[in-house]
């Protein structure tokens, strides 16, 4: 290959670059020179040398590729013209590496501007062409973007890896809070038992209070280790057993009836409706909403809940309220802890119940969604197989 003058208005002696501060953390990146002539890896070298750079040298594609096995580089500036394997080469190879596919490449060549090679070099993976002679100052642009874009990128990792981490111990410790609050919460479940159990009718009123405050609290604390095991396990764990959905509704539907007495449920029950599902986490699905229908929905409207059985292979819940959902609502409303148009003078608990519902669902192998319905209605529907 016939050499040609490398770097045109190359600085006899290069200045250091001003210390950064102290209190600064610089990110050194590296570099990739690759060219068979060690005049023109001196040449770029001393047009990219600085502190918070490491130059990675390499005489040959070969070298190249086994330093690339060992370094994570920001930049690669690859000479065309090399033997053994040339520079579009050596790019095909490390676009088809997962580890160096993302390596920004520039070619640098002493050939006259052929449109074939420009295309041929893009086609390799190259995001630049420099031409021998090369302008200093061209080079040290073009490198700085690739070396910021690089630093960037790390510390982009760096903070995702750190709030990960800072949500994982947020997750575990609302995990073991919420089951250590079953202990004190146990004790006053006992404690206000017993005083509704006494003779006198105020203190049974108080005691009553307290047990359905206390009913109150178990559930937000099994909302909020449900969520817990949702994020740190990636689902709600189930486990599968048969018995019939219908029954376990018309059971649910029950207790709420005599503690609500004023608001009118519905139960309609269709067809075949046993199936393989974790009966203890279905009564949450179908508490939740029942909940959910009477804390937001219209106090007047009834409450009609149907099971329908009648496919051979799933079945059909439905949940349907008076009122509706604003339509800016509706794109989360299983999102938890978020509320924005359905606040409520009733409103309970922290605004998981749905959310654990979708997870519950989902768990099963269900989907669950919701819809208006026609006359200012609401309706919670869920599909899922019997197992």
């Amino acid at each position: 290959m016939i050499h040609e003058p490398y770097a045109q208005g190359l600085p006899a002696e290069r200045p250091d670059p001003a210390p950064a501060p102290a209190t600064e953390k610089i990110d050194k990146v590296k570099c990739l020179l690759v060219d068979d002539l060690q005049e023109n890896l001196l040449a770029l070298s001393a047009l990219l040398r600085r502190d918070d750079v490491e130059l990675l040298i390499a005489h040959s594609a070969r070298e190249a590729l086994e330093l690339l096995l060992v370094h994570d580089v920001a930049l690669a500036l690859l000479d065309v013209q090399m033997p053994e394997m040339d520079g579009f080469e050596l790019a095909e190879l490390m676009r088809g590496s997962e580890r160096t596919r993302h390596v920004p490449i520039i070619f640098v060549t002493a050939g006259a501007r052929d449109q074939q090679r420009l295309f041929k070099g893009y086609d390799s993976g190259a995001v630049d062409f420099l031409f021998k002679p090369i302008e200093a100052h061209i080079l040290k642009s073009k490198a700085d973007v690739f070396f910021q874009l690089h630093r960037q990128k790390l510390q982009l990792a760096r903070n995702l890896e750190e709030r990960t981490e800072t949500l994982r111990l947020h997750e575990m410790f609302t995990a073991v809070l919420g089951h250590d609050l079953r202990g004190p919460l146990s004790a006053m479940m006992m404690a206000a038992q017993v005083l509704a159990r006494r003779p006198d009718e105020s203190v049974q009123k108080v005691g009553a209070r307290l047990i359905k405050s206390g009913h109150w609290m178990g559930r937000m604390i099994e909302d909020v280790l449900d969520i817990s095991r949702a994020r740190l396990m990636g689902g709600i764990p189930i486990r599968r057993q048969p018995f019939d959905l219908g029954q376990l509704v018309e059971r649910v539907a029950t207790d709420y009836r005599s503690q609500f007495p004023e608001h009118a449920i519905q139960v309609a029950l269709q067809g075949e409706l046993q199936g393989q599902w974790d009966e203890d986490r279905w009564v949450q699905v179908v508490s939740n909403l029942i909940g959910n229908a009477l804390h937001h929905g219209q106090a007047d409207a009834p409450i009609d809940i149907r099971v329908d059985g009648s496919a051979a292979d799933a079945v059909t819940l439905t949940v349907t309220n008076g009122g509706t959902i604003p339509p800016e609502v509706l794109p989360w409303i299983f999102d938890p802890f978020r509320r924005g148009g359905r606040t409520s003078a009733r409103a309970e608990g922290l605004g998981l119940g749905l959310y654990i519902v979708q997870q519950i669902v989902q768990a099963h192998g269900g989907k669950v969604a919701v819809a208006a319905k026609e006359g200012d209605k609401t309706e919670f529907r869920i599909d899922v197989n019997r197992g």
